[in-house]
């Protein structure tokens, strides 16, 4: 790229709160047409760098820059009124939540129709046209007929396309997306990300992509900036940057990428089954009508058959929706379940209930997706540690639980005084490491992991893995390990289910399903992992 094709350019950019500097003196330039990466762990700067280029900071932020230009314009000198002319016109957002960004009383066409009306004089008729159009162009199915949907009726990737008809509606020069992909399945992140490159390329727009998924933005970036701490640290071509980094932190991240080929050598050692599932059935039914009569079910878990051998990984992966954490919280009976058959070291906890259920419960423990939401905000980090301690060992004193709770804090890799503190104080992957010593409290058998390592940044997620395997190997715990992310299961699995529509279409050795996968299901959701 030359000079002259230069778009957007950023000088010595700063962003502080309270004199605790959050940027610190970056520049960057992004050129007309290309993609442009800024990538880096959760609290990097990243999207605060996007925030200050739109000029959509907090008043308390305190801001400084040398120049920022889009194009010959010096934005640095615009005045609030200007900024709403540039604002969805020039410079275009994507936010990572579109359900927290998209006004639920509103229907898709009128948040559509909102910025169609701010940038273009149009008439009512044009802009319905426009509206329709822009739907179809990020191939929202029905568009003509979705308009009027809300967002609570459409799924995550169809609230994403609508969050990008949004930014496309004002023709922008320049289209900020921030972390677009991260709460999709594999699926739904590769046809978001063809249809950003498809845009792309048929507007000539450009396209700053910010991440902190390496694959991702290793397979559609031009470009790359690596930021820590609120500095850029490397810059420069995405492949050279990927193949060959010359920063440390670079390197560290590249390394705990999980590889999809870290599954090849796996030794198969067949050992006794622990846990052994038969003909599992969980339905959920349908209603209508005025006396809400039962006309049909969602079948969410419909038949399924599986067994985790003892000290294993069965990892069960599959799209949201096909109902791996529905199976998951029924084999633990938080949720009721329609038949089958259960059995837990031999014994069949499917016929149980009361006091014995909850006695042999305690040999199964779940760690859910979102640590925060599963952890009570009233509470120390202890107390949730000894709540299980409390109810399954009444006899222990409270020296004795908080004995137990300290070791259970180190095990975890967590200093002992953090059971004085509460969940807000930690990061996300701190506070996983507690929603593991909780599950560890009770001395479980198997521990069904939901999801544990999705909403984590590549290193935070690689010592969480690291972690498991550990607490494995010297505890002989069983993992039944759910999750959409394929790296994560080469790391991590022995076994792997690959589940569809409520189905478990694929089972099988890891190396075996990962590498020659034998159903289409499989093959599909291994063709759109993105590339590294």
């Amino acid at each position: 790229m030359n000079k002259a094709a230069r778009l957007f350019a950023v000088e010595n950019l700063s962003v502080s709160f309270n004199d605790l500097p959050v940027v610190d003196k970056i520049s960057f330039d992004i050129y007309a047409g290309e993609t442009f990466a800024l990538v880096g762990e959760s609290g990097s700067g990243k999207s605060m760098t996007a925030l200050a280029a739109l000029n959509l900071l907090p008043h308390n932020a305190f801001v400084q820059r040398d120049s920022m230009r889009l194009e010959n314009e010096d934005l640095s000198q615009c005045s609030e009124k200007e900024w709403c002319k540039i604002r969805g016109r020039r410079i275009a957002i994507i936010f990572q939540d579109p359900i927290a960004s998209l006004n639920p009383v509103m229907t898709i066409g009128q948040q559509i129709a909102e910025v169609v009306t701010l940038h273009f004089n149009l008439s009512k008729l044009e802009i319905k046209n426009r509206v329709v159009e822009l739907l179809q162009q990020v191939e929202l199915p029905n568009a003509v007929q979705r308009v009027n949907d809300y967002p609570h009726q459409l799924s995550g990737g169809q609230r994403q396309r609508v969050m990008i008809a949004i930014a496309l509606a004002g023709k922008p020069d320049l289209l900020i997306a921030d972390e677009p992909t991260t709460a999709l399945d594999v699926t739904i992140q590769a046809q978001i990300l063809e249809l950003l490159k498809n845009i792309q390329a048929k507007t000539g727009m450009a396209l700053w992509l910010i991440s902190h998924d390496l694959a991702l933005v290793a397979s559609i970036a031009g470009r790359v900036a690596v930021m820590q701490n609120g500095k850029i640290v490397e810059t420069g071509d995405a492949k050279n940057v990927f193949q060959n980094p010359q920063h440390s932190y670079t390197q560290k991240l590249v390394a705990a990428l999980p590889s999809m080929r870290s599954c090849e050598n796996k030794e198969i050692i067949i050992k006794p089954a622990l846990l052994t599932v038969q003909n599992f059935h969980c339905h959920y039914p349908i209603r209508k009508g005025i006396f809400k009569r039962v006309v049909d079910y969602v079948r969410a878990v419909d038949g399924v058959s599986f067994t985790l051998q003892r000290g294993k990984t069965l990892a069960l992966v599959g799209e949201s929706g096909c109902g791996k954490t529905t199976l998951g919280k029924a084999l633990l009976h938080l949720i009721p379940s329609n038949g089958g058959e259960i059995f837990l070291d031999g014994i069949a906890l499917h016929s149980l209930n009361g006091e014995a259920l909850r006695q042999q419960r305690a040999a199964m423990q779940i760690v859910f997706q979102d640590p925060f939401s599963s952890m009570n905000p009233r509470l120390l980090v202890g107390e949730i540690i000894a709540e299980g301690l409390r109810a399954l060992h009444p006899e222990m004193s409270l020296a004795e639980r908080e004995t137990r709770v300290k070791n259970l804090l180190l095990r975890v890799e967590l200093p002992e005084m953090a059971m004085y503190r509460y969940p807000h104080e930690f990061s996300g992957g701190q506070r996983q490491r507690i929603c593991i010593a909780r599950a560890l409290a009770v001395e479980p058998k198997v521990i069904i992991c939901d999801e544990p390592t999705s909403a984590l940044d590549v290193s935070v997620q690689a010592q969480i893995i690291q972690l498991l395997k550990t607490l494995q190997r010297e505890q002989g715990m069983s993992y039944l390990f759910i999750t959409h992310d394929l790296g994560v299961v080469a790391e991590i699995a022995d076994d792997v289910a690959v589940m569809y529509q409520g189905k478990i279409v694929e089972q099988g050795a890891v190396a075996q399903v990962l590498l020659n996968p034998k159903h289409p299901y499989t093959q599909k959701l291994l063709a759109a992992v993105p590339k590294f």
